[in-house]
């Protein structure tokens, strides 16, 4: 696989500066076969989540009051933080980065997709009793983009993520407010399978989730089967493609029956992704995949999902602003529970409106 280039330099006064100037890689398109499960080994439920309130309406008009300007709003462009190279030729975000969603709450720098809507939360809230891990949430997510969520650990990004493919059916006491909609649909509605829900947004977790006691080629099918599918022939051309998708192929194509177990670390995190592929989801959520990896693992998943966005919608946790910068379109700052801003992310990492996304992606807090 060819590498991207990549650029990283530190100011006098400590602010960072970024640039990125990515080579496109031509890989071989795996169109993937049917839906099931994708990600790790996680139970799944079958009935609505305890407590699920029903029937919320949803304000055109009510901005919640998450992400209102702070006392002291910047306003003013980081000329020297987090800047893109004036020559990259890399496609950035196909978003404006100032007008607001169409019938979505008021809220600062909430993006105009230019691209159809793939997914989209209206007012979502996760209530653990009566503590919230984040509270009313909007934000629409175009087709074919990646969308990274950053902020300091224990700010609601991951209680979010889980929300988006219904992780928390299991979890006791946890309830669900508002709406979720993959395709204009809420997932959240009665009658609902939150089994089917899983096959069509995928989940990569923070650290590599093979099944230890499968082999390569079983972790990649593993879905397939659960589904009832059998067929010899379609099982090896799925698993065939779900890895060379993943950039995985080429080093396992000999060993496929060899225990997961003995991949590395890095190796291991994209047969996660390919297992998570091989159905073909619509989103793929991705916790902080590249946390336990190290620069040249990182690199080869940061490269992936560039490639893979031409298939699926991307959503991915970082604490790394520089990874943040080079692999999303858009970038969307969580604080205490809130949606405090969300934009392109050239813009929002050069010319944040908020005074606290500022202080963030320039290390003065978090």
């Amino acid at each position: 696989m060819k590498s991207s280039t990549a650029g990283l330099q530190f100011t006098g006064n400590g602010l960072l500066s970024y640039f990125n100037s990515a080579k496109k890689v031509n890989k071989e398109k795996a169109s993937g076969f049917v839906a099931a499960v994708g990600g790790a080994a996680q139970p799944t439920g079958q009935g609505q989540p305890a407590g699920r309130a029903s029937g919320q309406s949803y304000s055109e008009t009510q901005s919640s009051g998450q992400g209102q300007p702070s006392d002291q709003p910047s306003g003013q462009p980081l000329g020297n933080a987090f800047q893109f190279a004036s020559g990259d030729t890399q496609s950035r975000p196909t978003v404006a980065g100032s007008a607001q969603v169409k019938g979505a709450p008021s809220i600062p720098n909430a993006v105009s997709p230019t691209a159809p809507i793939r997914m989209e939360t209206r007012k979502l809230s996760v209530k653990y009793g009566s503590v919230f891990g984040v509270k009313e949430i909007s934000l629409a997510i175009p087709t074919n983009s990646v969308m990274a969520l950053i902020g300091p650990s224990g700010c609601g990004k991951t209680t979010f993520l889980r929300s988006l493919n219904r992780m928390h059916d299991l979890t006791r006491g946890a309830e669900i407010l508002g709406q979720v909609l993959l395709d204009n649909n809420d997932i959240y509605a009665e009658g609902v399978n939150p089994v089917l829900i899983r096959r069509k947004i995928g989940m990569v977790f923070q650290k590599p989730t093979p099944f230890p006691t499968l082999s390569i080629y079983d972790n990649v099918v593993a879905g397939l089967k659960l589904v009832g599918i059998r067929n010899k022939a379609v099982l090896n051309e799925v698993c065939e493609r779900a890895l060379k998708q993943a950039a995985l192929f080429e080093e396992v194509k000999d060993r496929l029956n060899s225990p997961a177990v003995s991949l590395s670390g890095g190796q291991q995190q994209r047969l996660s992704i390919a297992r998570a592929l091989a159905v073909e989801p619509e989103v793929l959520l991705m916790d902080e995949p590249t946390s336990s990896l190290d620069p040249q693992g990182t690199l080869r998943i940061e490269e992936l999902i560039h490639e893979l966005k031409k298939d699926v919608t991307i959503i991915i946790i970082t604490h790394n602003m520089q990874q943040a910068a080079r692999v999303s379109d858009q970038t969307a700052f969580f604080y205490m529970g809130n949606l405090i801003e969300v934009g392109n992310t050239k813009t929002l990492f050069t010319n944040p409106r908020e005074q606290r996304t500022e202080d963030y992606i320039t290390g003065r807090f978090g």
